[in-house]
């Protein structure tokens, strides 16, 4: 997550962990369903009017680094060094993910998600929002429309990579084998949508 800057900044940052470490404390303990928002902010100090300015919903608070997850996949596209292929950077970025989210602590975090169904909804609908969002900043990059169907396929392809990978026995090796699909894939659809090949080398 980016670095707060300013006192302020750095009060809400502080004030945000705090919820999301009462609300994760409380969740493994007694499981998602049995604890409602009155006891999370019961539990970091805080009202519930404060919870719900940091967090729109009881589930966001487990999919706390949400916004920070889209951001980063994003200016995996806008922020690339002049020349650098998408694919490998958008690699890069994923397998930067995938190993925060399956180190050390993140397993009672999924099977926690893996027990609820709410949860799994949620997800799935935020998969979605990242990909749209992804698919816009590479449309962006290639000056097409957002909706363009090649980079909607593509920021989906990203996306479920990631999910496949955090589930795999062996997630760099499942990162190898998804990202050749992905870049076979891309080298078909790259000429329709960017036929002057001036965007990558």
């Amino acid at each position: 997550m980016t670095a707060p800057t300013g006192r302020r900044e750095r009060k809400k940052a502080a004030t945000r962990q705090k919820i999301a470490d009462a609300a994760l404390r409380l969740f493994l303990e007694r499981g998602y369903e049995a604890v409602g928002i009155r006891d999370v902010a019961a539990e970091a100090d805080v009202a519930v009017t404060t919870l719900f300015a940091h967090f729109p919903a009881k589930e966001a608070l487990v999919f706390g680094h949400d916004q920070d997850f889209e951001r980063r996949l994003t200016e995996a596209v806008t922020d690339r060094a002049p020349g650098e292929p998408l694919i490998p950077a958008l690699r890069r970025e994923v397998q930067a993910l995938v190993r925060h989210c399956t180190g050390d602590g993140a397993a009672p975090i999924w099977r926690l998600i893996d027990a609820s169904q709410t949860l799994l909804d949620y997800e799935k609908s935020m998969r979605l929002r990242h990909a749209e969002s992804l698919a816009a900043a590479i449309a962006a990059d290639l000056g097409l429309p957002p909706a363009t169907t090649a980079c909607r396929t593509i920021a989906r392809f990203v996306i479920d990579a990631y999910s496949l990978a955090r589930e795999a026995a062996d997630p760099e090796a499942a990162l190898d084998e998804i990202f050749r699909m992905i870049e076979a894939a891309w080298a078909v659809a790259r000429p329709a949508v960017d036929p002057t090949g001036t965007t990558e080398p």
